[in-house]
């Protein structure tokens, strides 16, 4: 019996001197509270749209979006005017938009030249299928670019815009861009025919092919202009990877003759540029565009031909490729202007299934 009273007082004694110790370890909570900092959580920020916009309520709003403005860049580059007039808004209150567009897009000021590089990362390119001309352009056709190609009648233009056309659809994994394709037609040389010989040849479907490219027939450059504002507006429920203009000058040509019309023809042709550029903007898409040219009969030796347009669409391209037809044919892409690539020249030519090395 003393035995077991014995280690029955011992067990006792151990459990309050236990008990002790942890009272004494034992902190307040305030304490513990003030040891331990909670890091707090950081939360997104939701991107900004149309609505943040200092005086965009909701009728306002709607009316961007009906003139095709469902991005804060697509604001953010056009001038007051120009905005007030697609917006149905006042010129002031246009303004103060765009400011606005522009601070919460960040664009307008500097940036340093790693930050534009990693900005081009999102430029894509599309293969034009022809290994030569693709290693000439650097890797192919890219985005957030106007291409111009000019030649004479025959030497291939529409050919490679139907192609290009045919691979942007295509996936990224195998040289296209997944995209839809609008194509205005100024010349009436846009062929569903080719379309299908090209598919076929790329074991592509021609129906699925020709139902993302979308085409318009432009009658005058009234036309042809209000035909970019259409594409503008469409962009906001499509994928728009690339847009055609065959021929770009051929309206503007015809309807402004004569020395005494060239100075309102080159600023209704600066100003179409202008737009087609903010749509390969902000799309990220690919401007392709041909070219008419004409001989200067006065040029006693080189090429006498040279593209129409003058210096704006020499300055507004980003990448100007001279076609001309050579024997047997095949076809000479000569690179005459680009910001970062040497001139040089591929051969390469045109079948029945397309373009080929």
């Amino acid at each position: 019996m003393e035995m077991i009273k014995l280690t029955t007082g011992a067990k006792k004694k151990e459990k309050t001197e236990k008990i002790a110790e942890d009272a004494q370890t034992s902190k307040d909570p305030k304490t513990i509270n003030e040891e331990v900092k909670v890091q707090p959580m950081e939360q997104e920020e939701p991107d900004a749209t149309i609505e943040d916009l200092p005086g965009v309520g909701p009728a306002t709003a709607e009316k961007l979006r009906e003139a095709g403005f469902d991005e804060l860049l697509a604001i953010a580059v056009m001038t007051p005017a120009a905005l007030a007039d697609a917006a149905e808004l006042g010129e002031s209150v246009s303004a103060k938009i765009i400011a606005g567009a522009k601070k919460m897009a960040n664009i307008g000021g500097f940036i340093s030249g790693g930050a534009l590089m990693e900005r081009r990362r999102e430029i894509m390119k599309v293969s034009s299928g022809v290994e030569s001309l693709d290693t000439l352009l650097g890797g192919g056709f890219e985005t957030q670019a106007l291409v111009e190609v000019y030649g004479a009648f025959g030497s291939g233009k529409t050919q490679v815009a139907h192609q290009l056309a045919v691979n942007c659809t295509m996936p990224l994994s195998e040289g296209g861009m997944d995209g839809d394709v609008f194509y205005i037609d100024t010349e009436d040389t846009f062929r569903p025919e080719r379309i299908i010989q090209m598919s076929n040849a790329l074991n592509l479907d021609p129906d699925i092919v020709l139902a993302r490219i979308h085409v318009a027939r432009a009658y005058n450059t009234a036309h042809q202009i209000l035909l970019v504002d259409e594409i503008k507006r469409m962009s906001s429920s499509m994928n728009i990877k690339m847009v055609v203009v065959d021929s770009l000058t051929s309206h503007f040509r015809s309807e402004y003759i004569g020395r005494g019309m060239l100075a309102d023809r080159q600023q209704k042709l600066n100003r179409h540029l202008k737009e087609l550029k903010q749509l390969a903007d902000v799309n990220n898409a690919l401007v392709f565009m041909t070219n008419q040219v004409h001989s200067k009969p006065d040029a006693m030796w080189g090429d006498p031909t040279k593209p129409v347009g003058g210096h704006v669409l020499a300055h507004a391209s980003t990448f100007r490729i001279y076609l001309r037809k050579a024997k047997a044919g095949r076809r000479i892409a000569r690179l005459v202007d680009s910001p970062n690539l040497p001139d040089g020249e591929c051969v390469f030519q045109v079948t029945e299934d397309g373009l080929c090395d």
